[in-house]
């Protein structure tokens, strides 16, 4: 019953259905965990003549009398007297001209909003924000619930529809948590929890009605994670060989000491490696902290095994960068490095053949590696860098292009804890926490629009003794809705301000050989100033670049901003990040104080998820993160917690796992 169409229930039919599909509700399931996102406490509203200016009230009175009135400009204003027992008010409504049908002489209403003063006449005035009639099918409603809504659909028609579907088709809600873990976690009822979620008979009920529905999402989705690890735990793994001769060249033929953060990381994959057990590991760490060369000697180890090796980037910028710097690292050693990109077409021939015919090589690519026609015979290792930019349903993909293959997942974005148990539950992780040697922190400032001269003298004067300097800018072209620089217009205000120095551009829209050419120059600097939109945010390793300046600051995330600072600061010079910016609201303000405090990545992460939310921290769309009606990642840490430990528990004890319906990712779980 609880998948029946919502078009079916009592009171709706097909026109508020396709209404209510805005907001996701196509079942009566759906209707039914469609919870309010606050609620209005009607228990002790506040007396008309206690009613203070610009504070908000709760009142409940009877109309005395309505009038009705038309502005020069035909907008309607209803006005009336409406009264308790302490005293009477003036209210008004704007452009709600029905109302004047509707209140009529002896009307009760509840109404909620602030006294206020006419600013033209000075009469007061109560202006009511909500307001609802009081009758005899609601008048025992004193704790209303306030759902999120869309065009079409008022708050009274949610909550009758709601109603109904609750008197109807709540008892065939059926509660499928076990017994032990409701007692050992004290979870509420399901049908009680979802009843007073949505009209309770008092507040305090409202958290732990919560909880219990908010740790059912969370204990589903450990559930999956945990089942697909154990699968992978069980299922054999390929046990490499870690020492070889190959390996030894590798090694012997860096240019450089690992860290003890990149030994302790690099220690962590080849046990597994080494293991007879499946890798699925993530390795975390800040930009510029030498992930890539660890992942490299895992792809090394691998062909070194007689494997192919397959990495994954988000853009062809960044695959590019991988396959130069990946091809000077081992191409005197004799290993074979290949490219695979949607614009790489003329060699993709040769490249597909070898593949399928399970030669040893390591093939860097993009989104292209999953295409169908990507067949490898020898598969043993993928790894997918800049995680974040991938959904999930794509890891998985194309870790299916080989069979028991190791897995190692990268990311610059440094993941905070809670959101690292939710998203990333099934993997191991190692995390890089230490930068190279002699690298400088970069030097963070604000600058305002009239301190910009003194910014381009500092940039003048840099640029003589033979630095570098990004330029970026939030869009491609002038806007006429938004007051933005554009990347276009900002080449040639700088082309004036600087006409000695050579100025470069770089965007979204530029075919691959273009960017490539110009990102070219600017690494062998024939190019002094590159101007650019946020595609440099990923994977330009330009040492000798030490100015990061960041336009219209205020219209970036706080990881962006991050990233983009991570640009620069990788040679031993001083690097300086300069945020250009008139910000305006409260959270722009938090994001570029969070900046100038602190250059570590957790702690960026951890302030950006507060003050963004999930859902924009990674990017909706790419993100893979559940979608959870009642769950908050950031608030919730301890029901995650809680979920993963009841998850082992339940596996640990064989519990069969389709007795939860789990869904992952859109895939029922067999």
């Amino acid at each position: 019953m609880l998948s029946t169409q919502i078009r079916y229930q009592k009171g709706v039919g097909p026109k508020l259905a396709s209404v209510l599909s805005k907001i996701g509700i196509e079942t009566i399931e759906d209707l039914l965990y469609h919870f309010p996102r606050e609620y209005e406490d009607r228990r002790n509203p506040v007396q008309v003549s206690k009613l203070e200016f610009g504070k908000d009230a709760l009142i409940r009175v009877e109309v005395v009398k309505v009038s009705a009135s038309r502005t020069k400009r035909n907008f309607s204003i209803t006005k009336g007297t409406v009264k308790d027992a302490s005293g009477s008010v003036r209210a008004i409504w704007f452009n709600q001209p029905y109302l004047i049908r509707i209140l009529k002489a002896g009307t009760l209403l509840c109404m909620y909003g602030k006294l206020e003063r006419d600013p033209y006449s000075g009469e007061v005035l109560f202006n009511p924000r909500d307001h609802e009639v009081i009758n005899n099918s609601n008048s025992s409603d004193l704790i209303v619930p306030k759902y999120p809504l869309t065009e079409g659909i008022t708050q009274r028609m949610m909550r009758r529809i709601v109603k109904v579907a609750l008197n109807e088709k709540l008892n065939t809600v059926v509660d499928t948590m076990p017994k032990s873990i409701k007692e050992k976690f004290r979870l509420e009822d399901l049908q009680w929890s979802i009843l007073s979620l949505h009209f309770p008979s008092d507040l305090k009920h409202v958290q732990p009605a919560r909880r219990r529905l908010a740790f059912d999402e969370l204990l589903r989705f450990q559930l999956g994670l945990m089942y697909n690890r154990k699968k992978l735990d069980e299922s054999k793994g390929i046990r490499f060989k870690i020492e070889s001769e190959l390996v030894n060249m590798f090694r012997g033929r860096l240019p450089f000491k690992f860290t003890g953060a990149q030994k302790r990381a690099l220690d962590e994959i080849l046990a597994d490696m080494g293991s007879s057990r499946v890798m699925n590991r993530l390795l975390q760490g800040d930009v510029g902290c030498g992930k890539t060369v660890v992942a490299l000697y895992s792809m090394v180890v691998a062909v070194a095994n007689g494997y192919q090796a397959a990495i994954m980037a988000p853009t062809e910028i960044l695959a590019n960068q991988h396959y130069k710097k990946i091809k000077s690292l081992v191409d005197d050693i004799g290993i074979e490095v290949a490219l695979l990109t949607g614009s790489e077409k003329a060699s993709r021939k040769g490249v597909f053949k070898k593949l399928k015919e399970g030669v040893p090589l390591i093939l860097v690519g993009t989104h292209a590696l999953m295409e169908e026609k990507v067949e490898f015979g020898r598969l043993g290792l993928v790894v997918i860098d800049e995680q974040h930019r991938f959904g999930v349903e794509q890891r998985l993909k194309l870790r299916e292009k080989g069979r028991d293959i190791d897995l190692l997942v990268m990311t610059a974005t440094p993941i905070p804890r809670t959101l690292a148990l939710t998203l990333y539950g099934d993997l191991d992780r190692s995390i890089i926490n230490e930068m190279p040697p002699g690298r400088t922190r970069t030097m963070t400032r604000f600058v305002r629009e009239q301190e910009r001269e003194k910014l381009y003298d500092f940039i003048g004067g840099q640029v003589k003794i033979g630095r570098q300097v990004y330029v970026v800018c939030p869009l491609v072209e002038e806007s006429e809705k938004l007051d933005l620089k554009a990347a276009e217009d900002e080449v040639k205000s700088l082309g004036k301000v600087f006409p000695q120095f050579k100025i470069g551009l770089v965007h979204g829209r530029m075919k691959g050989e273009q960017k490539d050419r110009i990102m070219s120059d600017f690494l062998a600097g024939n190019v002094n100033i590159l101007v650019s939109t946020t595609i440099i945010e990923v994977g330009i390793d330009v040492p000798n670049s030490t100015i990061m300046v960041i336009e219209h600051c205020e219209r970036f995330g706080l990881s962006q901003l991050h990233q983009l600072r991570g640009r620069i600061g990788r040679g031993q010079e001083q690097s300086y990040c300069f945020l250009v910016g008139n910000p305006l609201s409260d959270t722009a303000r938090a994001r570029i104080e969070a900046m100038l405090r602190t250059t570590d990545g957790f702690s960026i992460a951890e302030a950006d998820l507060k003050l963004r939310g999930p859902g924009e921290f990674f990017g909706t769309s790419q993100s893979g993160l559940p979608n959870f009606r009642v769950a908050d990642i950031i608030r919730d840490e301890d029901i995650i917690r809680q979920a993963r430990e009841a998850a082992s528990l339940l596996l640990q004890n064989d519990f069969d796992i389709s007795d939860l319906n789990i869904k992952l990712w859109g895939s029922k779980l067999e």
